[in-house]
């Protein structure tokens, strides 16, 4: 009987990389659908994968005793009425692809180059100056890895950085970290404000109206943590009349955004479909193996998640 059950859509590139990487047997069973799943399942004690389409399947499947998430988030494995299992997340991993989605944003913002490629199209000579981010305020919201990761790329270009966390104790790559009880006077000196938030019931709708008021009217928001973060509604109407220079969204309350959604038309707001930072089975499949050493050794495995915090 397999030992692990792998649960991707992605399921084959994970056991391909599993039997490279791993250097000694792995026994294992592949799925790429939880209906598929459901049929093959044969009582394997660790699942490997995504965690909707884990959610799906482990009430009905106590024999689990570890889940390890291909995902930073786990929303989905916090939804459901179980906690008797080891849940572990995908860290360290994902920082590079966020920092450059996160500065690509903003770089755009300051050269104008939507702006520019308009008047391109119109064949119109267009010189006005482009804005720079050298001196500019970045504040952070969330200082874990990936906060830490675009912190560190953000000041080594001339950015002051500063962050926000429960506690507001000192983190690596920050200037200054503040405590959510300074959260609306912190975000009044912010020329860009980045959220790596996790989605839990304490952060959510953290950016509601009364807090995006807050915001200088020339700071551009990017959301590149979870979307219960951020009220959609109150992000439209600052955009539409002005109150914030511009956004780039990433995660959003549904998925895929409906043809519907008001975000698509509002103005200065670019939509992305969550592909700022992609789990390449060559990026996760070590953390995984290095998991299932510790496990098979009674060893602490690393990147635990705590169900009451929910991360």
């Amino acid at each position: 009987m397999p030992e692990i059950l792998i649960l991707s859509k992605d399921a084959p590139a994970l056991a391909a990389e599993l039997e490279r990487q791993s250097g000694f047997p792995v026994p294992f069973r592949a799925c790429t659908s939880s209906d598929q799943a459901l049929d093959q399942y044969d009582g394997e004690k660790i699942l490997f994968g995504r965690p909707d389409l884990i959610a799906a399947c482990l009430p009905a499947w106590p024999a689990v005793e570890w889940v390890q998430s291909s995902w930073a988030g786990v929303e989905p494995l916090l939804a459901i009425d179980r906690r008797d299992y080891h849940l572990t997340v995908v860290k360290d991993v994902f920082g590079q692809q966020m920092s450059e989605y996160v500065l690509g944003h903003l770089l755009a913002h300051e050269l104008k180059l939507s702006k520019r490629r308009a008047h391109q199209e119109a064949r119109d000579w267009f010189q006005e100056p482009s804005g720079t981010l050298g001196g500019k305020h970045m504040g952070i919201m969330g200082t874990g890895s990936i906060g830490r990761h675009i912190a560190r790329v953000a000041r080594s270009i001339g950015l002051t950085v500063s962050g926000l966390s429960r506690s507001g104790k000192p983190a690596e790559g920050f200037d200054s970290v503040h405590a959510v009880t300074q959260f609306e006077a912190w975000l009044r000196g912010l020329d860009y404000l980045v959220s790596t938030l996790p989605g839990t019931p304490k952060t959510s709708r953290l950016l509601d109206a009364r807090s995006l008021a807050r915001l200088p009217a020339h700071c551009y928001l990017v959301n590149v943590g979870r979307s219960n973060v951020l009220d959609e509604a109150a992000l439209v109407e600052a955009l539409t009349n002005n109150k914030l220079a511009g956004a780039a969204l990433d995660v959003f309350d549904t998925e895929p955004l409906p043809q519907d959604s008001p975000l698509w038309e509002t103005p200065n707001l670019t939509i992305t479909a969550h592909i700022s930072a992609v789990s390449h089975p060559s990026l996760i499949v070590p953390i995984f193996l290095e998991n299932l050493h510790r496990f098979r050794d009674g060893q602490a495995l690393k990147f635990l998640v705590d169900f009451d915090a929910g991360y």
